[in-house]
């Protein structure tokens, strides 16, 4: 792009586009540029246009507005070796929609790179006090003020010494003396350090002060052979905190439901190492588990093989094959509520070979299929245990209304899910998608077809939905 020649501008509108370009990192031309590059953007048209459109779509989505989904975290980063740990931590956060800044010691960078935070945060990671880049607008005040929640992880002995006595000779220390914010710590370090009289103390007074502590936890130390309470507090662990803090216990409308759930392929060998599949990833599955398990129920989470975390206290069973998931599924009943989410193989050979199938020159190998139990019907045309609402899913590539309406008759299930998976829209695998719920009434079908969103919204939607069926039967 050709330079920039910026002319006739307020003093106070210079001095802004100084100030923001400091607080970037970034050179007044380059400010500028970064400003007309999101002023240019197609979606860059003010929110405030279409309030009503923007409140259909969060109620459809299940989402939070995104007023909710912009809180802050100044994360402080100590120099212990559970440093590395803070690596994932940046992602838990930013997994829980929160905006991450980081604040390494000098410490620190003996064991994680600011590079390596900038890039997780997508944010340039502060190390310096006297930074005339921060510095120039206050950088340490603004730390500590333009948050809504600080973390220190790992809280190291000397940090914890430092802020229980009021030091401020660095930028995380300044950071810490000058805010009103909520102050986190996980504390880390060597288990004789975490006992000796001077950190008691200083844990004393921070306590005293208002400083909210997570762990430290009991395990094996980084040290040959020592083990006690010091270990940093897990990632997840510290990630959940840090979201308590910041918004308020949700309702639990499916509290005392259990729910099982099905997701991710099954595989099924032809031999040792071939087998038939499809793609599916099961992040729609695992997604549906966490909304629900983040609703109150007991969740029970099938899945065939996926690459995915296990969502937070969620029971998972692993299987490989089409009859390995009925019998999973029909050793977790009884429940209320399932949701058959995984796309199961609809066939398996009959016979497997024992041995690695070769290619001979001669005539193909014979594979004699037949077809594998279909769990769906199964589990909702079932006499006993029959859940009180059973949920399919229809991944379809053409008429995909028509053969959902088929498909929910056929099956005898409550309601379907149905989406489009055909190459082009990146669904299967993907992280968005675009749903129909189908649901029986009577003997009629109706169809509400949502707006494309994420997995993690379609489940949040889903399982409000579900809340909103047992609160109507059960008013």
């Amino acid at each position: 792009m050709a330079s920039l020649t910026i002319r006739k501008l307020d003093d106070a509108i210079r001095d802004e586009l100084r100030l923001r370009a400091a607080r970037n990192g970034r050179s007044v031309e380059d400010e500028v540029r970064v400003i007309l590059r999101e002023a240019a953007r197609p979606d860059a048209l003010p929110k405030a246009d279409f309030p009503h459109e923007n409140s259909i779509l969060a109620a459809k989505s299940g989402q939070r507005p995104k007023s909710d989904i912009t809180q802050r975290v100044t994360l402080i980063i100590g120099g212990g070796i559970a440093a590395y740990k803070a690596l994932d931590l940046i992602r838990r956060l930013k997994e829980r929609n929160l905006h991450v800044r980081v604040v390494l010691t000098r410490a620190a960078q003996q064991f994680v790179t600011p590079l390596a935070a900038s890039a997780l945060s997508n944010e340039r990671a502060y190390t310096d006090l006297f930074d005339p880049q921060s510095e120039f607008d206050a950088g340490h005040i603004r730390l500590a003020r333009e948050c809504d929640l600080i973390v220190v992880a790992p809280a190291t002995a000397d940090l914890m010494a430092k802020m229980a006595n009021g030091h401020a000779d660095d930028l995380a220390t300044a950071i810490l003396l000058a805010s009103d914010k909520t102050i986190l710590l996980a504390p880390a370090m060597n288990p004789l350090m975490w006992n000796n009289a001077a950190t008691r103390r200083n844990v004393a007074q921070l306590q005293r002060d208002g400083v909210v502590m997570i762990g430290p936890n009991a395990g094996e130390m980084a040290e040959r052979n020592e083990a006690g309470t010091g270990r940093m507090a897990e990632p997840t662990e510290i990630a959940e905190a840090a979201e308590a803090f910041l918004r308020p216990p949700q309702a639990q409308p499916l509290a005392g439901k259990r729910v099982l759930i099905t997701a991710g392929p099954t595989h099924e060998p032809i031999d040792p190492v071939r087998y038939i599949a499809n793609r599916s990833s099961g992040k729609q599955g695992f997604a549906i588990a966490a909304a629900a398990r983040a609703a109150g129920a007991e969740v029970i989470l099938v899945s065939g093989p996926v690459d995915l975390d296990e969502p937070h206290g969620v029971i998972v069973k692993h299987v490989e094959s089409a009859r390995d998931m009925l019998a999973a599924v029909e050793a977790a009943l009884p429940v209320d509520i399932a949701i058959f989410a995984a796309a199961v193989a609809d066939w398996r050979v009959v016979s497997e070979g024992a041995q690695k199938l070769k290619k001979t020159g001669a005539a193909l190998p014979p594979l004699q299929l037949t077809e594998n139990p279909d769990i769906l019907a199964t589990i909702s045309k079932s006499k006993d245990n029959r859940p009180a609402l059973v949920i399919g899913f229809a991944a379809e590539t053409e008429h995909l209304i028509d053969n959902a309406k088929a498909k929910i008759l056929r099956k005898g299930c409550d309601w379907i899910v149905a989406n489009d998976v055909s190459p082009s829209t990146g669904i299967m695998g993907g992280d968005d998608n675009t749903v129909h719920l189908l649901t029986r009434r009577d003997s009629e079908i109706d169809v509400d077809s949502w707006p494309a969103m994420s997995k993690d919204g379609v489940a949040t939607a889903l399982v409000a939905r579900i809340a909103e069926q047992f609160k109507k039967a059960n008013p």
